[in-house]
């Protein structure tokens, strides 16, 4: 008995239809990451969507400035790749910083680190001159920051301006023949 009579032109239909799409599924297919999850990955001057990539730089010595923590919008936590089995010391891991200035004058001041453990403290610290007439704008700003030390497979916590920022480093699994 030919299979279309057996089952009906409609499951036959269905079967193939849904064959076929599983057909791409199984196929080898680039994986695409975003570049803001990659690991060393830079934009110089300003990016697509309209932040500047800042880099920390000293203040004007004749000026007072006001400090207070930076605003952040959003953190991308970026370890290097796992490539050998000689990485169980660890990992370098980056952060990228999304965040706005309120204004034309502000700016980033500083930025310092401590690591207890499984536990980073971070503060970024934005300045504002004293008595400054500065044009109410917001200007995004992206800031690369590399975080000290090694980072070896495990969950860590990250506070960046007292705001938890949770990740984790992921072991090479072999592949066993």
């Amino acid at each position: 008995m030919d299979t279309v009579a057996r089952y009906g032109p409609r499951t036959v239909l269905t079967v193939l239809v849904f064959l076929t799409s599983l057909s791409g599924c199984l196929g080898t297919s680039e994986v695409i990451v975003d570049p803001d999850q990659q690991f060393g990955h830079r934009v110089d001057g300003e990016s697509a969507d309209g932040r500047r990539t800042i880099v920390i730089q000293p203040p004007d010595s004749a000026r007072a400035y006001r400090f207070f923590p930076s605003s952040v919008q959003s953190v991308n936590i970026r370890p290097a790749a796992i490539e050998t089995p000689a990485d169980e010391n660890g990992v370098s891991v980056e952060i990228l910083v999304k965040g706005a200035f309120p204004d034309a004058c502000t700016e980033l001041h500083d930025v310092s680190q401590v690591r207890t453990g499984n536990i980073i403290r971070i503060e970024l610290q934005m300045r504002r001159p004293i008595s400054a007439v500065c044009a109410s704008v917001l200007r995004p700003y992206r800031f690369y920051l590399e975080l000290e030390g090694s980072y070896v497979a495990g969950p860590y916590s990250m506070f960046l301006n007292d705001r938890s920022w949770p990740f984790e480093i992921h072991s090479r699994v072999e592949e066993r023949s």
